[in-house]
């Protein structure tokens, strides 16, 4: 027997939403998100020493200026010449010259390279710029970082020290 549709049958129109492929969209998107996010954070790779100087309070967008251990340099994470260091913090901070640099330098680095760098800041019109360290624990041997100890290394009384045995022959 054939199903015969009457008028009075007519197909109704389904008014509900199909929520299952906006939900498929949006899973979509969120893994999406979760693998590019990790890879735009693009940061240039260098060794800072250690810090002991409490915190400071951090600004909404730094612009770093990195000196490499080969000596090269960074401005954000783009790499930059030594001549063209002053034109490409003029494009980053819109000739903004009272704008706070953040300085970061290998610990290899030695410090007449640092010093020439702050001098090439300065001759580009930079003048507020911060230097960047890790934070270290508080109270922790600044010695252990490459820097001057805490407390000088004690030395025991001559009573105290034992003479070393003759060697046997």
């Amino acid at each position: 027997m054939a199903g015969k549709l009457s008028d009075s049958e007519d197909a109704t129109e389904n008014h509900e939403i199909n929520v299952t492929p906006f939900i498929d969209v949006m899973l979509v998107l969120l893994i999406i998100f979760m693998v590019v996010a990790p890879l735009s954070t693009v940061d240039v790779p260098v060794e800072l020493p250690v810090s002991q100087a409490a915190p400071a309070k951090k600004p909404d967008k730094p612009l770093f200026v990195t000196l490499k251990a080969d000596m090269s340099l960074a401005v954000g994470n783009d790499m930059v010449l030594w001549n063209g260091l002053g034109p490409a913090l003029d494009s980053q901070t819109s000739g903004d010259r009272n704008k706070r640099l953040f300085l970061r330098a290998d610990k290899s680095v030695p410090y007449g390279e640092l010093m020439r760098l702050m001098d090439t800041l300065r001759a580009a019109g930079y003048l507020k710029v911060a230097l960047v360290g890790l934070e270290g624990p508080p109270g922790g041997p600044i010695g252990a970082a490459g820097g001057v100890p805490s407390t000088p290394p004690v030395q025991g009384t001559p009573a105290q020290q034992q003479p070393s045995p003759p060697p046997t022959p």
